[in-house]
C-alpha cells in the first residue's frame, strides 16, 4: 500500500521547516513566515544555556556542547537587522542545521509545524525581502501558503558563507594528461554555485551549458539533443545537479532523464550542500552515478574524471 508519510524520491516535493519571526514596525508586529529544508535540519531544541563570544558580531549568541559537539548559535532577527517586538509571548527555539558539512543553531521566534510542499510551486525570488541583511540571494524561494500568505525559504548555506562560518574550496590541481573534451550540463539555482562547477569542469577542458533548475535543464537537453540526435551520448559527458531548485529539484530531473532512452545513458553527479545518508540514498535511487557535498574542487575534478571514466569503458 502507498505511504504518503514517505517522501518519495522523484516525487518532486519537499518538507518544511515553518518557523516564525516576529518584527516590530510602528505599534504593529509582523509575523514572518520562513521555511528551511528539513533534510538540513537534524534537531529543533528549547534555548540551551549559551557561552558568549567576546569580539564577535551581536547576532552571534553565542556556542553550547550538544552531545560533544560545540556549535556557534545565530540569532537570525537580529541577523535580519529586525527590531523584536516586546509584547509578544515569544516560544524560542533553536534549529539545529547541518549542511556542507557544518552544524550550526539558529534562533527563531516560533518552530510552527511541518509543510510538505512542491517544487513546482516554489517561485524563484525576483525581489528583495527589504529585511537589512535578507537580501534575494539568501533567498531559495517563495511559495504561497493558506490566506494568500507567502513563506520564505532562506538558503542557509549563502547566510553562512557570508558569515565567514563555510567557505568554498575553490583551490584544484590540474593534471594536463588528463584533459576532458566535449559539454557538461551544469544546474543549479544559483548562479555563485553554477560559476564554481563551471570554472572547475572549463579548468579540465569541458565547454559548459548551464540551466537554473530541472525545468530549464530539460529544455537544455531537448535543445542539445535537436542539435546531436543520437549522437548527443558522444558529445555530453556529464551532468551535475543540485537537488533543491525551484519548479523541478534534481531528483525528478535525474529520474525523467534516466526514464528516457535518448538521455538514459548520460551520468549524473549530484553536487547539493544536503550532507546526510539519506539524500546520498535518494540520489542513488534517482539514478546518479556519484554525490558530491558543496564544495570542494578537487572532489569534483577528481569524481568527474572518474565517472566520465567508467560511462566510457561501459560504451
Amino acid at each position: 500500500m502507498f505511504d504518503d508519510k514517505v517522501l518519495k524520491t522523484g516525487s518532486n516535493e519537499m518538507e518544511l521547516v515553518d518557523f516564525r519571526i516576529f518584527k516590530q514596525t510602528g505599534d504593529k508586529v509582523y509575523e514572518g513566515i520562513y521555511g528551511v529544508n528539513v533534510a538540513k535540519v537534524r534537531e529543533i531544541i528549547k534555548m540551551p544555556n549559551l557561552t558568549e563570544l567576546p569580539g564577535v558580531p551581536e547576532y552571534i549568541e553565542g556556542i553550547f556542547d550538544l552531545r560533544g559537539v560545540v556549535i556557534p548559535v545565530i540569532n537570525l532577527a537580529k541577523w535580519m537587522q529586525i527590531k523584536e517586538p516586546t509584547g509578544v509571548a515569544i516560544k524560542p527555539r533553536v534549529i539545529i542545521s547541518e549542511f556542507s558539512e557544518i552544524l550550526i543553531g539558529f534562533i527563531v521566534h516560533e518552530a510552527k509545524r511541518i509543510r510538505r510542499i512542491s517544487w513546482s510551486d516554489i517561485e524563484a525570488t525576483s525581489f528583495s525581502a527589504n529585511s537589512g541583511a535578507l537580501d534575494k540571494g539568501k533567498i531559495t524561494g517563495v511559495t504561497r501558503i493558506e490566506n494568500d500568505e507567502v513563506l520564505l525559504i532562506l538558503d542557509l548555506e549563502s547566510i553562512v558563507e557570508e558569515l565567514g562560518i563555510y567557505s568554498p574550496k575553490i583551490e584544484v590541481e590540474i593534471d594536463k594528461t588528463k584533459a576532458l573534451t566535449g559539454l557538461a550540463l551544469v544546474l543549479d539555482d544559483s548562479s555563485t554555485a553554477r560559476k564554481l562547477v563551471k570554472d572547475t569542469l572549463e579548468k579540465m577542458g569541458l565547454k559548459v551549458v548551464e540551466a537554473k533548475d530541472g525545468v530549464e535543464g530539460l529544455a537544455k537537453m531537448q535543445d542539445l539533443y535537436d542539435m546531436y540526435g543520437d549522437k548527443l551520448h558522444d558529445y555530453l559527458r556529464v551532468i551535475l545537479s543540485d537537488i533543491e531548485m525551484p519548479q523541478m529539484d534534481g531528483y525528478r530531473f535525474a529520474a525523467t532523464l534516466k526514464d528516457d532512452s535518448r538521455y538514459s545513458s548520460i551520468p549524473i553527479i549530484f553536487n547539493s550542500s544536503l550532507n546526510n545518508m539519506y539524500s546520498e540514498a535518494q540520489s542513488k535511487e534517482a539514478g546518479g552515478a556519484a554525490y558530491l557535498t558543496k564544495f570542494d574542487a578537487t572532489l569534483l575534478y577528481n569524481e568527474v574524471l572518474r565517472v566520465v571514466e567508467v560511462h566510457k569503458s561501459a560504451k
